[in-house]
């Protein structure tokens, strides 16, 4: 029986992994984060992979914090960079395969069209500079590494925009939300299941790939598609960029071009807002 490693299990597309694992009786899974498994630790790395003869890496662990990290840059750039390398080293070292999730912030967000893997990255906060260092240093310390950038994750698990919207939503008669930045919503659920169909293909296909939903929204389209979704009647009105402050740059617009991995791993995408509707589901059933 294959053995999967899935780092990061506490956070929202490592709860993902554990609701669809049952659905792969063929592998044996793994779950760790920071309290089983330090992937900052190089040594405690290569242990781990070695004496549970791992073949599958799944790196769900990130520091994703992104005005956080503007002054934690150490832990930062442990985990997005560091630990991705020492994953990518005992992948290489132990014949395992190994996935990373990245993400759209390695881009600066001056595009007007999607961005396809081969464009080159430029970015502009210490979160995105951290997660362009991390795929360096996994690619030249295991090339045949499958790197999955996604967007705007979120899911039914932790704290997310969704989340927040539907709770600020609640609670608010009216809400200002940025209308001129542009991307893709990505439920987390369906990261898991492509990470998933990559693991269960026969023929493993390393590199760079973009993977968000279909389809593209502003953070104001996306708040106004959550209440409709959820019967929330709060007033939504559109802000610009600039009327909300933040210490950190955020993209622009970064909507990511999937025709790699669909035709790579024959993938039918969904679309983010019939994404947005399983997860509100998932949510009212826990309420």
């Amino acid at each position: 029986m294959k053995k999967l490693l899935i780092t990061g299990a506490y956070g929202q597309l490592g709860n993902e992994m554990k609701v669809i694992s049952p659905n792969y009786p063929q592998f044996k899974f793994i779950f760790t984060d920071v309290d089983s498994l330090d992937i900052c630790n190089k040594i405690a790395v290569n242990n781990f992979v070695t004496s549970n003869k791992i073949d599958f890496i799944i790196n769900c662990a990130a520091y994703t914090a992104v005005d956080k990290a503007e002054e934690d840059q150490d832990k930062c750039y442990a985990i997005n960079r560091d630990a991705v390398k020492n994953l990518g080293e005992a992948a290489k070292a132990n014949g395992a395969k190994l996935i990373h999730v990245s993400t759209d912030y390695v881009f600066d967000g001056t595009n007007h069209i999607p961005y396809t893997e081969e464009m080159p990255i430029c970015p502009q906060s210490v979160y995105g500079k951290s997660k362009a260092e991390g795929e360096i240093e996994l690619q030249k310390v295991c090339k045949e590494a499958v790197i999955i950038r996604t967007s705007w994750l979120y899911s039914s698990f932790g704290n997310n925009f969704v989340k927040t919207m539907i709770k600020l939503g609640t609670e608010r008669d009216s809400l200002g939300v940025i209308f001129d930045q542009i991307g893709t919503p990505t439920y987390a659920a369906d990261l898991a299941s492509v990470i998933m169909q990559i693991v269960t293909q026969n023929e493993w296909k390393g590199g760079i790939y973009h993977f968000s939903n279909e389809g593209v929204a502003s953070w104001y389209d996306f708040t106004k598609a959550i209440h409709e979704i959820y019967g929330i009647s709060c007033i939504v009105n559109p802000l610009e960029t600039k009327e909300y402050p933040s210490k950190t740059p955020r993209p622009a617009y970064s909507v990511l071009n999937k025709a790699k991995i669909k035709q790579a791993y024959n993938l039918q995408l969904p679309y983010w807002k019939d994404g947005l509707k399983r997860c509100i589901n998932e949510l009212k059933k826990g309420v």
